[in-house]
């Protein structure tokens, strides 16, 4: 008898009661009985969700197997055994907390069976506020690759994977990693596969943000999230071609996951932890040669890192203050050359470069078309908090003072 077309794995550790949403979405997969079987390794829940777990495979016959086994430390371990025990053609990996749209597997499977796909990245969709990149999403694509879409901003593993890729590289989660375990594993799958396909045209996996902030990326601490970061660019370093698709997955990293970690939350870490943020983000700086994609970077991120990577965290504190309080900085104009005016800016102690601040250059005859801002106006954006001038830009009489400094420009 030939087994199913497609196993869904599912690790489980205290998803209650988001658990029932995503068991019931299986159950109403549109598949024919016997094309789907469902994974779910219990990593020693203790919220009731073991009962659910033994009750739905009780009343689902052939479609849930449930393995319960002690608690791991976090997602790598579960989703490994449920990896090893998958049966199908293809396999999906599916938060215990999240849920499939009714066709969703019909529709991956179907796809992935007419393009020859390795790997299909479904629509996805957020729920209750979760943060899902959409760039990918713009429309289905029998082939895509790193330097002609968003794929570097979708290595989650919420796809749909061809299982013998899987088995003949032999990839598995690192169970070392706390958090982001999973991206290092699609990374690979990705660049080993001969084809990546999307299917954008139905809601398929929807991801939850749960209220009580339990999702295991939101628990992480800084880092745990920088070991998997690591592991994350140690796979491009290993397997991306240099160029375009190598840079594709540092500007990624470098653009959003390590600067995240050095905004708000980083002036709550105590004076031990902030330095050994920095350090660690100066490591993964040299390591895998971020500088050489600074110019593709928004000027705050490339400051965030260089403040880290120099060890400056009070200057680095500084700048999210600065943020917090004036939003964008002034443009401070020289020659043709525009720099974002942070009070970083040729600061004789720090001695960070110029280029670091660099927005454009622009033509001389385009900086004689329009005049840059005056020292009266620079001085006026730098040191007026945002909230204080959108405030005077509403009332009549500070409005006109206002312009009359600021040129009309706020």
């Amino acid at each position: 008898m030939a087994g199913p077309d497609v196993t869904v794995v599912v690790a489980v550790y205290n998803t209650m009661p988001y658990l029932t949403a995503c068991l019931d979405s299986l159950v109403a997969q549109t598949l024919a009985p016997g094309r789907l079987e469902v994974v779910v390794v219990d990593d020693g829940s203790t919220d009731g969700g073991e009962a659910v777990l033994d009750d739905y495979a009780a009343r689902h016959p052939g479609l849930f197997r449930v393995v319960h086994q002690a608690n791991s430390g976090g997602p790598a371990a579960p989703t490994n055994r449920g990896l090893a025990l998958a049966r199908g053609r293809y396999v999906l990996f599916l938060g215990a907390d999240d849920w499939l749209g009714a066709e969703a597997l019909e529709r991956l499977v179907a796809a992935a069976d007419a393009w020859g796909s390795d790997v299909v990245v479904p629509k996805q969709v957020g729920v209750n506020g979760r943060l899902v990149p959409q760039g990918i999403f713009h429309a289905s694509a029998e082939s895509v690759s790193f330097t002609d879409s968003a794929l570097a901003w979708a290595l989650a593993d919420t796809k749909l994977f061809r299982l013998d890729l899987v088995r003949r590289h032999g990839l598995r989660r690192n169970e070392k990693l706390k958090v982001f375990s999973d991206q290092p594993f699609t990374l690979e799958a990705c660049l080993r596969a001969a084809r990546v396909s999307v299917l954008a045209d139905y809601d398929c996996y929807f991801l939850v943000l749960r209220e009580d902030l339990g999702n295991v990326t939101e628990r992480a601490t800084a880092l745990d999230r920088l070991c998997g970061i690591a592991a994350l660019q140690q796979v491009a370093a290993d397997l991306a071609e240099p160029g375009e698709e190598l840079d594709a997955i540092r500007i990624r990293s470098f653009t959003w996951d390590v600067p995240r970690l050095l905004q708000h939350d980083f002036l709550l870490f105590d004076d031990e932890l902030q330095h050994r943020v920095c350090t660690e983000v100066a490591r993964l700086i040299g390591r895998f040669r971020a500088r050489e994609v600074y110019h593709r970077l928004p000027v705050a991120e490339r400051l965030r890192l260089e403040l880290a990577a120099a060890g400056r965290p009070e200057a680095l504190r500084d700048l999210i203050r600065y943020e917090a309080a004036h939003g964008e900085p002034p443009v401070v104009v020289d020659g043709c050359r525009h720099y974002a005016g942070y009070p970083a800016f040729r600061d004789a102690e720090l001695g960070l470069p110029d280029e670091l601040f660099l927005l454009r250059e622009v033509p001389a005859e385009v900086v004689a078309a329009a005049p840059p801002l005056n020292l009266a106006q620079q001085l006026w954006r730098g040191a007026v908090p945002v909230e204080l001038r959108r405030m005077l830009r509403r009332h009549p009489t500070w409005r006109r003072l206002a312009n009359s400094v600021n040129g009309g420009r706020g």
